[in-house]
């Protein structure tokens, strides 16, 4: 019962946020809002620009990479440096090259793999002045590149799509910036800590031993890392942790942040192109795939594991508790991890490891379907809309008609820039995946053998792809081998999808708008709905059901003859 009403409240919430957040959003990068513009005309004038000078998309694509490399060289310099930096009670030494290149390139694509514990490899600077910042910033991009694509449908015969400087300057001071002081100030009330100060440490007379209690300035990075949809937690434990997740409200407080951008950007698109039911519609698949996910998933860990029934055990009554939060219980684990899975957050408040085969299916496959439902801030909305194009150019063929979207005429262009968008992803990943298990260093990774253990390499790379973050914890990460390509499988699952959705901005942007007659094709009711979620399942379910049958369907089967 209790789980049914989170859910209710959840909905209701989201609900709000759909439309309000989603109407804010909108007024925002339309350039409707100025109550910090005080602020905001400075930041302009220190970057040279201003929101009259517009960019094409080449020029949007060049600013973008510019920013996220000179991210990636200040967040290694600071990590390499950090033992000589301030802000370092515990007296940290500087991370090894490879393992900052790797945590560099993992916070500013917005994947926040950490192959590291946190309390004990990183300084106050780092986590601060290093991570925390690109925890801001990374959601400034992917939201920026959204919102380019969003007035590629929006304009005609526009040569541009935006200021990219505008665009993330506008994202920080007027979204992430108020909405996580504020809820900062909650997770702070409820619990988590937020100091400077050094580790506790407490001494035990009756066995003489000291353990040390590590802290820092956490409270205000958790709400970041819900809201940015990044997942990178101070603590190893991440959302397991009482300094990290105090509370139930905190922590039904973390489920609403990091799904609230995600879905109310599809309000955004409906009011920036003028038909508020073409938003409705990609929400509408949204919620439709996390819900099958949610149930899906949260069912299998309820039921109970089968590997604990076939020793003997067949009374379960609380499901599979083995690796879940036990102040929650499994079925609320289950919707926090299948929220953080399905957003790119990644972020966790139990073990994915300890899931049931079953539940590590439900996790890994919401991440294989593209990250769409909502997936993350932004990068949800232009991987959905690529998916929407392809959508579109099956229906245009179904009616005999020349594509069109959003009154765009979806040409050869446009198809294969989303083709391309479509199945960068899958390519990486099964690639990557191929080299880990044939080489020597690859199969070192798992701690598991079996299918198991090809399921915490494989989870592994589908979520850096996705740039999720969140991992089976199975894998030793942290090797020279898993740190390189790791930060490949990064780099290319970020960009990789970026620069195609922005040449599709400036594609669009540039076509006039065609006139809608009774032959064309819907793209606000059911039945583009159902088309587009049929386009995502069959992408993401050809080109990854060879892989995922070798790994959670192998070790379902090994485990239980009821599946």
């Amino acid at each position: 019962m209790q789980f049914f009403w989170t859910l209710v409240a959840l909905v209701v919430v989201l609900g709000l946020a759909w439309r309000f957040l989603g109407s804010y959003m909108a007024a925002v990068f339309e350039g409707r809002v100025h109550w910090l513009g005080w602020l905001e005309r400075p930041v302009y004038a220190a970057l040279g620009t201003s929101p009259e000078q517009e960019q094409s998309w080449k020029r949007y694509a060049g600013s973008l990479i510019v920013f996220s490399a000179v991210s990636i060289l200040l967040t290694y310099l600071i990590i390499r440096t950090q033992g000589s930096l301030p802000l370092n009670p515990q007296h940290l030494g500087a991370v090894s090259p490879a393992l900052s290149y790797n945590t560099a390139v993992s916070f500013v694509t917005n994947t926040n793999w950490q192959n590291y514990d946190g309390e004990s490899t990183m300084t106050y600077m780092s986590q601060m002045a290093a991570l925390t910042v690109q925890q801001f910033v990374s959601m400034a991009v992917g939201v920026a590149v959204a919102i380019a694509l969003v007035r590629g449908f929006a304009r005609r015969n526009s040569p541009t799509i935006g200021n990219f400087w505008v665009d993330i300057t506008r994202c920080l001071l007027y979204i992430e910036l108020p909405i996580a002081f504020v809820f900062g100030l909650i997770f702070v009330g409820q619990g988590a800590v937020q100091t400077l100060s050094g580790p506790v440490h407490i001494h035990d007379i009756l066995n003489n031993m000291t353990q040390v209690i590590a802290l820092g300035p956490v409270g205000f990075m958790e709400v970041i890392k819900e809201l940015g949809t990044n997942g990178g937690g101070f603590f190893n434990a991440n959302g397991a942790h009482p300094f990290e997740n105090p509370t139930g409200l905190t922590n039904f407080i973390s489920i609403v942040l990091l799904l609230c951008v995600g879905f109310s950007l599809t309000y955004t698109f409906g009011k920036m192109v003028g038909s508020i039911r073409q938003g409705v519609a990609l929400l509408a698949a949204m919620v439709i795939l996390f819900s099958a996910w949610v149930g899906f998933s949260s069912y299998s860990e309820h039921v109970g594991n089968p590997a604990v029934a076939a020793a003997g055990i067949k009374s379960q009554p609380t499901g599979n508790m083995e690796g879940k939060e036990a102040r929650f219980g499994g079925t609320q684990s289950a919707l926090y991890d299948i929220a953080s899975t399905q957003t790119s957050t990644g972020s966790v408040d139990g073990s994915n490891d300890s899931y049931t085969a079953m539940g590590g299916f439900g996790l890994i496959t919401g991440m294989m379907l593209g990250e769409v439902s909502p997936g993350g801030d932004g990068s949800g909305l232009y991987t959905i809309l690529i998916y929407a194009i392809i959508a579109v150019f099956i229906g245009g063929l179904m009616i005999g008609r020349t594509p069109e979207y959003i009154r765009k005429k979806i040409q050869a262009k446009e198809v294969k820039l989303a083709g391309l968008g479509a199945l960068v992803m899958p390519i990486i990943v099964l690639i990557l995946a191929g080299i880990a298990v044939s080489v020597a260093e690859g199969r070192a990774g798992p701690l598991n053998g079996g299918p198991h253990g090809f399921t915490e390499i494989l989870y592994a790379l589908v979520s850096q792809a996705n740039n999720n973050g969140s991992a089976f914890a199975g894998l030793t990460g942290n090797t020279q081998f898993y740190n390189v390509i790791g930060s490949i499988d990064m780099l290319v699952g970020r960009f990789g999808i970026m620069i195609p959705a922005l040449a599709l901005a400036g594609s669009l942007a540039k076509k006039g708008a065609v006139a809608e007659s009774l032959g064309t094709f819907r793209t606000d009711n059911g039945m583009f709905v159902g088309l587009v979620i049929g386009v995502i399942l069959i992408i993401g379910g050809l080109t990854f059901f060879p892989a995922v049958s070798l790994g959670p369907i192998v070790e379902q089967l090994i485990h239980s003859k009821f599946f």
